[in-house]
């Protein structure tokens, strides 16, 4: 093998609210109410998970699946610069990367064996349906928290948004918490991160993220998002 080429296998994938990028929070644990579920290959028995049970938070090494085939460039722009200024990819955690591997840290709320594979519960997340995983690391505090670090120009968390409801879109979302539990609440904490790229966030028009297999639409009011209405993904049109 050619000592600047590495193969590697996922050790599992992720099953995960989040069925397309738009929508998805740009960092782990902004969405708190995105809970993800990563089903671990089934070579895998309980004794990899050993001694894992006394760490609360997780480091996930994944793969950018669906940017496999897309170019990257030496210089992006980060949404939270506007979408407008560059900086060097390097800088910056954007999918279009040489490699194309991504690290999350995600609160993890244990295991269990379903259909011959380990499954374990995760918070927080930022990952795609579909993710592979790469590796799974515990967090450590006194080494992986660092106060005093400088953030660049991500120093701060981005601002929220308002996030209103009509009363058809509430009626619709409080129907279909009963199958996706915390589903009104998880819409909220996407809402408020504005998905839309910083460039169209003055668009009236209406938008569709989906979220398990539903579309939820959504238009900006003001400086608050509203959602119009929630469609079962087989009925969209978008």
């Amino acid at each position: 093998m050619d000592k600047n080429s590495f193969a590697f296998q996922a050790i599992g994938h992720i099953r995960s609210p989040f069925r397309e990028k738009f929508g998805i929070p740009r960092q782990p644990g902004l969405v708190t109410a995105a809970q993800v579920e990563l089903w671990l290959s089934p070579q895998f028995s309980p004794a990899a998970l050993s001694g894992l049970e006394g760490f609360s938070h997780l480091w996930l090494s994944f793969v950018f699946h669906q940017h496999l085939q897309r170019p990257w460039h030496e210089r992006v722009r980060p949404p939270r610069l506007g979408g407008n200024e560059k900086v060097g990819v390097f800088a910056s955690r954007s999918p279009f990367r040489p490699n194309p591997i991504g690290l999350s840290v995600v609160p993890w709320h244990g295991w269990r064996q379903e259909q011959g594979q380990l499954v374990l519960s995760l918070g927080g997340a930022d990952l795609l349906d579909g993710t592979p995983v790469l590796d799974i690391k515990p967090y450590i505090p006194f080494v992986d928290s660092l106060p005093e670090a400088k953030g660049g120009f991500a120093e701060q968390p981005p601002p929220l948004r308002e996030v209103r409801f009509c009363p058809e879109a509430l009626q619709q979302l409080q129907h279909w918490q009963q199958q996706y539990p915390q589903l009104l609440e998880l819409v909220r904490q996407i809402l408020a991160q504005d998905p839309r790229p910083a460039y169209q966030q003055q668009d009236e028009r209406e938008y569709g993220v989906l979220v398990y297999q539903l579309n939820v639409r959504f238009r900006s009011q003001g400086q608050a998002l509203e959602v119009t209405g929630v469609q079962p993904l087989a009925e969209s049109a978008s």
